[in-house]
């Protein structure tokens, strides 16, 4: 009996509706048939910001094996996370093929293969389609579907903050194979009805917890006193993003930052921010009750033109990383921008970092690996060189407290070493495989 009917023979034997489920799964004292203690719990979250860094404020100023890690005064905010962070430069996207940088840089960035071909004009010379391979998240997703022991409801979870509905290759990122794309859900009520169910029933009560209080108050009786904590403590959240969800409902003049090219998305500016607290906060919920080990946060999109005013910053994204080095109010604007990204990264590592295990064994961070990628290195001359990678928590088990210089190695490698770090020991190349002729990256 698979894992799946085994949770739902469960239900049926203890006359509990299936609304129950996300508020049972993960809990260790009921493991459906998961030995939750035994397994460490391994996750994966991809963080990603567009329109690349300012790399003299991005990367920090000594690099080695034995050297504490001192983050820039650009991403200061994250040095409470130094001890488990790891800074990667040297890491270069070589994708070559159709399309311009924002293109494979965005599409090919988590694929690591080339584009297929396609219509779709950039600013290249030969217009592209999508990409032609997985990416790694989806990598990762397939093979932990594919055993019982790592198989979760969703498998993966897709976030977005200001992603206009428009697909193509500028908007996409994650593809769950060659030509198929995965779009984020950037609206805070859709994931949580993705994520909870019954949308329309709970039109008639006032919460979804109206509709299981009964089914958990027989289970209760099942579970330990450490499962009724988790399991209040979820219920909370539960709560607490149903007030968020519906408080931001009610500003309807409050929604995200407008890009001027994507008149789809009805922005205004203020309220990027909340959606982006939200979004963090539904997607921690969501991982520490199991409902899905991969994730991916993406705010806006390569060649983006957010105005983030709640920076001060009256201008497009895209429109101010093209801007020369010396051109200071830019610059200093763009140093305002990628601090904010870093400050929602603090804000995701800060509550995976106080949100234990069901097990008791450490904290989510202990054993979740966040990456933060960029489709670009640099934005005003579009390299696809040292590509901005940072990487936070224990779910990997690479070497933490450093920043490595690797001289140019393709991020293929990369990729491969964190899909065989997750499991996959048997993969021994992804995307283009020319790119994985010396191996995986070694980082433990």
């Amino acid at each position: 009996m698979t894992l799946v009917h085994q949770r739902r023979q469960f239900l049926r034997d203890l006359g509990l509706s299936a609304a129950a489920l996300p508020f049972l799964a993960s809990l260790p004292s009921l493991s459906f048939g998961r030995n939750s203690l035994a397994e460490r719990r391994q996750r994966l979250i991809v963080f990603f910001s567009p329109n690349g860094t300012l790399p003299d404020e991005f990367w920090p100023k000594a690099y080695g094996d034995e050297l504490p890690l001192q983050f820039s005064p650009m991403l200061s905010v994250l040095q409470p996370f130094a001890d488990r962070s790891l800074v990667l430069k040297g890491v270069h996207n070589q994708i070559m093929g159709d399309g311009d940088n924002h293109m494979r840089g965005m599409s090919c960035l988590l694929t690591a293969t080339e584009l297929s071909p396609g219509n779709i004009q950039g600013g290249g010379e030969t217009p592209a389609g999508w990409a032609s391979g997985p990416s790694i998240d989806q990598q990762i997703r397939s093979f932990w579907q594919s055993r019982e022991e790592t198989k979760t409801r969703f498998g993966s979870l897709e976030f977005g903050v200001a992603v206009p509905n428009r697909a193509d290759p500028w908007t996409r990122m994650c593809y769950a194979g060659a030509n198929r794309p995965v779009a984020p859900v950037d609206d805070p009520k859709l994931m949580f009805n993705k994520l909870y169910g019954g949308a329309q029933q709970r039109q008639l009560v006032g919460s979804v917890l109206d509709l299981v209080r009964d089914d958990l108050r027989c289970a209760e009786r099942l579970i330990s006193q450490e499962d009724r904590r988790l399991l209040d403590e979820h219920l909370q959240s539960v709560r607490q993003l149903e007030l968020d969800i519906a408080a931001a409902n009610a500003q309807s003049e409050l929604v995200h930052p407008e890009p001027e090219i994507d008149p789809t998305i009805e922005l205004v500016n203020d309220n990027a921010p909340l959606i982006s607290r939200m979004q963090i906060d539904l997607l921690v919920n969501a991982l520490a009750n199991d409902m899905a080990r991969v994730a991916s946060l993406q705010y806006m999109r390569s060649v983006g033109e957010a105005r983030m005013r709640w920076l001060g910053v009256e201008e497009g994204h895209h429109s101010l990383s093209h801007e020369p080095d010396n051109n200071e109010a830019a610059y200093e604007k763009l140093k305002r921008i990628n601090s904010w990204f870093a400050g929602e990264l603090a804000y995701l590592a800060g509550r995976l970092a106080a949100t234990p295990e069901p097990d008791g064994n450490g904290s989510m961070l202990d054993h979740t690996q966040i990456v933060w990628v960029n489709e670009l290195g640099k934005g005003n001359s579009h390299t696809l060189s040292d590509i901005p990678f940072l990487l936070i928590g224990g779910g990997a088990g690479f070497k933490t407290n450093r920043a490595l210089d690797l001289g140019g190695v393709p991020h293929n490698r990369l990729w491969l070493a964190l899909a065989q770090a997750m499991g996959d020991k048997e993969l021994q190349t992804f995307g283009t495989a020319r790119y994985c002729e010396s191996g995986p990256l070694t980082l433990s």
